[in-house]
């Protein structure tokens, strides 16, 4: 009975020590990613004020990370894991879902920024309109 326990404990202690390295690496990589390439969409929706957009998408990145990482660690409970197959077949749905999440985490960045462009473009649009009228 006591080893039960203890083989238990030691494949959920592994769980969590495998599953907490991944999920932190995947946000770090898909973060690294998005904000690397919405640089030009931050630019573009504040009219090429290159600090503004900078710092937007510093604090952008930030909330990304504290989502993320906090979704991440809500979700991190496992349950009495007692083989080996138990510990592969629950890390891939924890990390699975997790990847899920990113993934459409991610989506909705996109079309934040696709949105703050397209609003962006409109509000110039609009400016160019009334300066033509004057």
């Amino acid at each position: 009975m006591n080893a039960t326990i203890l083989t238990t404990a030691t494949y959920n202690f592994s769980a969590y020590m495998i599953y907490l390295p991944i999920v932190i690496i995947l946000t770090i990589c898909v973060s690294q990613f998005l904000f690397k390439n919405s640089k030009t969409f931050m630019i573009d929706i504040f009219h090429q004020k290159e600090d503004i957009a900078m710092a937007t998408n510093s604090l952008f990145k930030i909330g990304f990370y504290l989502l993320n990482i906090g979704f991440a660690l809500c979700i991190i409970e496992f349950f009495q894991i007692e083989t080996v197959e138990r510990l592969v077949v629950a890390l891939s749905k924890k990390i699975g879902g997790f990847s899920i999440y990113l993934g459409i985490i991610m989506l909705l960045n996109l079309l934040l920024f696709l949105k703050g462009r397209k609003h962006a473009m409109n509000k110039d649009k609009i400016i160019k309109n009334e300066n033509a009228d004057i």
